[in-house]
């Protein structure tokens, strides 16, 4: 299911857009330690290398880093640490499958908050060449051309 649009986001993985086509999206919670959940709320949170595997049956988040939370002394974890995702098994297998079969990849776009739990949204993506970054690069720049000479005829 995906992400609701109207949530504000914690992080986002931009990156993600530049380098992958996003075919579609999901949502997961993750299992977390509570001075990570204070750390995540504090907006120290990165996604930018981070990306999902599936081992075993069950989808787990590598590279994401979650900053040491500042007041939590004894109780801090790893920043690095493996997190694992909660999905529900029958999208956990179609995942799987679909990953293997057309080599898609799992990657978390943005995380957020929904009614007090944390949430990851995560991208079935495709890579992108070289050739598509330019065009898509190109695609903006035009779009912000025509944007700015409307806004100047104003």
């Amino acid at each position: 299911m995906p992400a609701n649009k109207d949530l504000p986001r914690v992080a986002q993985n931009k990156k993600a857009y530049h380098d992958y086509f996003v075919l579609e999206t999901y949502e997961a919670g993750i299992e977390l330690f509570g001075t990570e959940v204070k750390s995540i709320r504090a907006g120290r949170v990165n996604l930018k290398d981070a990306w999902c595997s599936i081992d075993d049956g069950e989808i787990f988040v590598k590279g994401m880093h979650i900053s040491p939370y500042e007041q939590g002394n004894i109780f801090n974890r790893d920043p690095m640490r493996v997190k694992r995702l909660l999905m529900h098994k029958r999208e956990i297998n179609r995942l799987y499958g679909v990953t293997k079969q057309q080599g898609l990849t799992l990657i978390p776009l943005s995380i957020y908050f929904l009614n007090g739990r944390a949430k990851l949204e995560i991208g079935l993506c495709k890579g992108k060449k070289n050739y598509d970054k330019r065009e898509d690069m190109a695609k903006r720049d035009a779009k912000r051309d025509i944007e700015r000479s409307i806004r100047d005829k104003r």
